[in-house]
């Protein structure tokens, strides 16, 4: 059959314009599909009506045009670049447009989550907003690492994934940094204090653990005219900043053996100097050079970072009412008691003593949350 009547509509259409059905005759559905999709709308909207529910106005599929597709979040047709991908979908497309599609994710996540916050804390580190927040208040709501700055980002281990602490943006990216190696951490504090194995080499080739400087060029006018008057533009740059030229470096470089002067891991790359003086002290890597600014080129942070990452520093102790606290110094001080910016004497104290130690022969167990465990965010210590 290559035509039928149609019995809601009256009118002859090709037989492509009806669906299939087996029960029937010729195998044909009685309706042609428009009307066959208003009477399932009617039915649709009957059933909806009855639950106190109101539907949206019946629309075709077919009456989107090439090229185009249906969004339902904000009921307009809009052009599939609109949309994100859906491999799910046979068309590849996704439900939404990509507007309504962060919406509708956000109301979801807000909706099973309680906030997106908590969902991403959730599905990153296994804890949750209300576990953040605790750590957060019983570290009297400064970093764990340098004291000073509010804190803000979750810190975890990522070998294991368990959530340490919670750091100021610039403490947990010099961890990053440096990727968690204590020594390094160690190793680059020493160097700060101009006491490491690169100062002692410099003492021994010019009698001084620093060189150059921006006043170099005033009390050196040898140097500063010195070789010809056309010369590269990191020549210039290196003497404006640093006080230095393309021969120092390249012999401070050898010096160096090519290496980092911090961690002699890298090779050198970047040249290191004191924000306060402006002498340089030597030439570091990229990542010994950035985490040493990040950690403010102090070497109580870097200390304080080291033993952070191999437990030393965060411990629980038990306070004068009998409660478990955190003690986050030594001297050992309650943070919650202490004022924002009333570090700095204990800041100082505790600078001394991790000076003077080093965790050798030590076993100390540092608190560790969330983690991708059965358990899920249960804290264990």
């Amino acid at each position: 059959m290559s035509s039928k009547r149609c019995l809601d509509c009256g009118e002859v259409k090709s037989a492509v314009e009806f669906w299939k059905l087996r029960s029937s005759k010729d195998g044909l559905a009685h309706y042609c599909k428009p009307c066959f999709g208003l009477r399932n709308s009617r039915s649709y909207r009957k059933k909806q009506a009855e639950a106190g529910k109101v539907a949206r106005p019946y629309r075709r599929h077919s009456d989107v045009p090439e090229g185009k597709k249906y969004c339902p979040r904000c009921r307009e047709i809009k052009s599939v670049t609109d949309f994100g991908s859906n491999r799910a979908h046979k068309s590849g497309l996704a439900d939404y447009c990509r507007p309504c599609h962060t919406r509708v994710m956000t109301e979801i996540r807000n909706r099973n989550h309680g906030s997106t916050r908590n969902y991403l804390l959730k599905l990153r580190y296994g804890v949750t907003e209300e576990q953040v927040d605790q750590m957060i208040a019983e570290q009297g709501g400064v970093c764990a690492i340098c004291l000073r700055a509010d804190a803000e980002h979750v810190d975890h281990d990522h070998l294991t994934g368990l959530v340490r602490r919670v750091l100021c943006f610039k403490c947990n990216g010099g961890l990053g940094q440096f990727h968690d190696d204590p020594d390094r951490l160690r190793l680059a504090a020493d160097y700060l204090e101009l006491r490491g194995s690169h100062a002692r080499r410099m003492r021994i080739e010019i009698g001084a653990p620093v060189f150059g400087g921006p006043d170099r060029v005033r009390w050196d006018p040898e140097w500063r005219t010195r070789g010809a008057a056309a010369r590269s533009a990191r020549h210039y740059h290196l003497r404006q900043k640093y006080g230095i030229n393309d021969e120092d470096t390249e012999w401070l470089l050898k010096v160096q053996v090519g290496l980092c002067g911090v961690c002699f891991d890298f090779p050198a790359e970047h040249v290191d100097h004191d924000h306060v003086s402006g002498s340089v002290r030597g030439l570091a890597c990229s990542g010994c050079n950035t985490g040493m600014g990040q950690l403010r080129d102090d070497p109580i942070a870097l200390r304080r970072a080291a033993d952070y990452v191999t437990g030393r520093l965060v411990r629980t102790v038990t306070g004068e009412d009998g409660r478990e606290r955190l003690s986050l110094t030594v001297p050992d001080v309650d943070p919650v008691t202490v004022p924002k910016g009333g570090w700095k004497a204990i800041w100082e104290e505790d600078g001394r003593y991790r000076k003077r130690t080093l965790p050798f022969d030590e076993e100390l167990d540092m608190p560790t949350w969330g983690g991708a465990g059965p358990e899920g965010v249960v804290p264990s210590v």
